[in-house]
Order: C-alpha cells, then sequence, then structure tokens
C-alpha cells in the first residue's frame, strides 16, 4: 500500500493469504457500495477508492421503487433506511403570486416509490460494508492496463501526489456521469455525454417557506423552469430549481444563483419563489449541474465495467436512477456468480439483461422530463390539466390507472436470474 493513504475499517486483514479474486471498485456512491457488497458476499476481495477526502453526507430527495426496494432488501439494508414518509405529506401546485390548489405527491407516482434523501441510501449501504472491506479515501485511478491475468491499477492520492499500482481481476467504475474510469478506458467524455439541454440545482432548505408546513410540498412550473420542493416527516425539505438553456457552457461561467435569477426572470419572483432563491443562495451545500444521459454502444471492456451513472446515467427525470444503480450492481453479482470462469461471458450477460431496461428508462425520461419542467407553453396547460384530473378524488384513480406504470416494467430485473 505504500504511497496511498488508505483507511482501513476495524478488523481489516491486509496480509490475507486466501486465494480471493480482487476488484477495485471506484467511487463511493449508490452503485459501488452496492456492487462492492454484492461481490463481496460471493467471495471477491474488493477494494472501495473515493476521490473525496471522506464521505460526503446529506443528498437530496431520491424516490426508491420496487425494484430499488427488492434489491435493497437482498443486499440487507432496506429495513435500515430511514422511513421519511408521512400520511400528512401532501403537495400543492402553486404560481408567483402564491395561488395554490392540490396537487400530486411524488409519493403518488406509479409504483409508490418511498421518498428519501440520497444519503440515506448511501448511509445504509456504506454501514452495511463488511467489516474486512478496505476504503481508501481522496485516491483516484490514474492509468489502467489490461493483460491476461488482470488489470494493473495505478493508483494515486490526490493530497499526496503518491502513486502506487496494483493488480485486480476486475475494474468496476461506478464514479459518476464524468467517469475517470470511463475516460481512462473507452475514451473521452464528448464522445458519451448527451446534453439534454436542462439544468439542476438542490439544495436543503434551513428555512420553511412562509405559510407552508415542513410536510407540504410546492411546485411552481412554467413554460422552461420549475421549482420543486420536497417534503420529508423527519427532515427539512429539498429544494430542486430545473430549467431549460440554449448554452449550457454559459451556465457556468458565473455563480450558480447569477444563472438562476436569470434562467427565472425578468418577471417578478414574488415572495416564494423570492424565499427559494435565497435559500438557494445561501445554502451551505448546493447541487448545480447539467443534465447529460450516458450511452454507450458497451459498458464493459475487457475486465472493465462500469456501473450507474458512469454508464448509463438516467437523470433524475426518471425517478429510477438509484433504484436502477442497486439493482444493476446487484445483477453484476448475479452474473458473475452464474459464470465463475468466464468473465467475459458474465458481463456480457449482464449487459444484455440490462441493456433493454436501461434505454427503455432514458426514453421515458425524456417524456416524464416534462411533467417536472414543461418545455413550452402548451406542454405547461396540458401538465396543468393532468395533475388537476390526477388530483381529483373521482377522476384520480381512473387517470392513474392508465398511466404507464415503469415500476411494473421495472421488475423485469427481478425476473433475469430467473
Amino acid at each position: 500500500m505504500t504511497g496511498v493513504a488508505a483507511l482501513y475499517r476495524p478488523g481489516i486483514m491486509t496480509n490475507s493469504t486466501t486465494p480471493r479474486r480482487r476488484v477495485l471498485v471506484v467511487g463511493l456512491g449508490i452503485s459501488g457500495i452496492a456492487t462492492a457488497i454484492r461481490l463481496h458476499k460471493l467471495g471477491w476481495e474488493p477494494v472501495l477508492i473515493e476521490r473525496a477526502p471522506e464521505r460526503r453526507k446529506g443528498g437530496y430527495f431520491i424516490g426508491l421503487f420496487g425494484t430499488g426496494q427488492a434489491s435493497a432488501r437482498r443486499l440487507g439494508v432496506l429495513d435500515t433506511l430511514v422511513d421519511r414518509n408521512s400520511p400528512l405529506m401532501t403537495t400543492y401546485e402553486i404560481d408567483r403570486d402564491n395561488h395554490r390548489f392540490k396537487g400530486m405527491s411524488f409519493v403518488d407516482a406509479p409504483g409508490a416509490p418511498l421518498p428519501l434523501l440520497r444519503g440515506d441510501v448511501e448511509d445504509s449501504l456504506f454501514s452495511a460494508l463488511p467489516k474486512d472491506m478496505e476504503v481508501r479515501f481522496a485516491t483516484v485511478p490514474t492509468r489502467i492496463e489490461q493483460g491476461a491475468h488482470g488489470a494493473d491499477v495505478t493508483l494515486t492520492h490526490t493530497k499526496s501526489g503518491t502513486s502506487t499500482t496494483e493488480r485486480f481481476d476486475l475494474v468496476v467504475g461506478a464514479d459518476g456521469m464524468r467517469s475517470t474510469v470511463r475516460q481512462l478506458v473507452f475514451g473521452p467524455h464528448e464522445n458519451f455525454l448527451h446534453p439534454l439541454s436542462y439544468m439542476i440545482a438542490a439544495c436543503v432548505l434551513r428555512n420553511p417557506v412562509q405559510g407552508y408546513a415542513t410536510h407540504e410540498g410546492l411546485v411552481l412550473a412554467e413554460a422552461g423552469r420549475s421549482a420543486w420542493v420536497f417534503p420529508f416527516a423527519n427532515h427539512n425539505p429539498t429544494l430542486l430549481f430545473s430549467y431549460r438553456v440554449d448554452d449550457v457552457a454559459a451556465q457556468f461561467r458565473g455563480r450558480p444563483i447569477e444563472s438562476l435569477r436569470k434562467a427565472y426572470g425578468p418577471e417578478k419572483a414574488g415572495s416564494v419563489l423570492s424565499h427559494l432563491l435565497h435559500e438557494f443562495e445561501t445554502a451551505d451545500e448546493y447541487l448545480f449541474d447539467s443534465t447529460n444521459h450516458v450511452r454507450m454502444p458497451s459498458w464493459h471492456k475487457g475486465r472493465v465495467v462500469l456501473v450507474g451513472d458512469s454508464a448509463w446515467c438516467l437523470t433524475l427525470y426518471s425517478g429510477m436512477g438509484v433504484s436502477t444503480g442497486l439493482a444493476g450492481g446487484e445483477l453484476l453479482g448475479d452474473m458473475l456468480e452464474k459464470h465463475p470462469d468466464d468473465m467475459e461471458r458474465a458481463l456480457t450477460r449482464w449487459e444484455e439483461k440490462l441493456r433493454p431496461f436501461v434505454e427503455d428508462m432514458q426514453r421515458d425520461s425524456l417524456k416524464a422530463r416534462a411533467f417536472f419542467t414543461p418545455a413550452n407553453e402548451p406542454q405547461r396547460v396540458f401538465r396543468a390539466m393532468s395533475i388537476r384530473l390526477m388530483s381529483n378524488r373521482l377522476t384520480g384513480p381512473i387517470v392513474k390507472k392508465v398511466m404507464r406504470d415503469k415500476d411494473f416494467k421495472a421488475k423485469m430485473i427481478d425476473i433475469v436470474a430467473q
């Protein structure tokens, strides 16, 4: 381990002679930890590395659908997730003058997703890591060379700059939309990132919106832009801005709040939107980024495989990013278990089973984007009418029944190992 700072969990054995296959998992997020847990259960020796100097806490709203719940259960973490749901939870559609009408909460979506913070899932997964699993922070791969007997990976400590080269039987890139593993092995980001021409900004609200309880959510949806407040039973609400842009690069030239104020102007903001913009501007932590799909002809090459956002990046508009990240990591272990002596066969079968579902979810996310952020005035009007119909006591059940239940389709992941 010379030259690489490592954080060892209690009880780790650094000189084990057990002939276990080593796997390097790059990225201490949901997909990475889920994959490491599954492969450890299979008898592999995972080494988890993370660019950040420590675990990132918190996170913003996510919905965990049935497929993600099933994978979380099999990984042993479902029962440890914090219950953020509440029968009091409700959502209002509003305008800038704070006129409101009853809307549809995210938890009312088909498939009955669990409302969670992304950090809830990461916390549960991290706590479930075996005590003998090695986790190294402030560490990144800087070179990956593959051969018949393994992948030689140069690992560099981001603070000291020192490096070491180690051999692994498998390398899993779970390091996000701008994956370093993908760049090293498959090529530059521009070959695979497909911009959706939308920006997102998110933070946790420190101060509630005046006139609303913490269990009440808000949606301000206008042509080309929207603002969402997601409520929780036992946590401050989280805020999400989503808006359409013609020039993504221009959004990063100034401060994020400047881009936001321009995107939501020049009209008068009103009391609610003004409060939300101020909350974002003064937040200790926030997310500000463009939205992209990752599209690749193959998610694996030799002994390197990509999982989660590194491979596909469904975006928040799909609502299935976390669920698919969990299921994809679990399925990878299933296929390696089915084909223990043929890694290429295992990775090929994994991709064959998962790819149709992921590509379908990517297509669905382009349609669902109009629900989060209508692109134009006709979409806004149609969305408002749909929300009113779905929120109505008489018409709601009928409309929801004919809606496409994406979670039903997601059950195909649970069938793949049969």
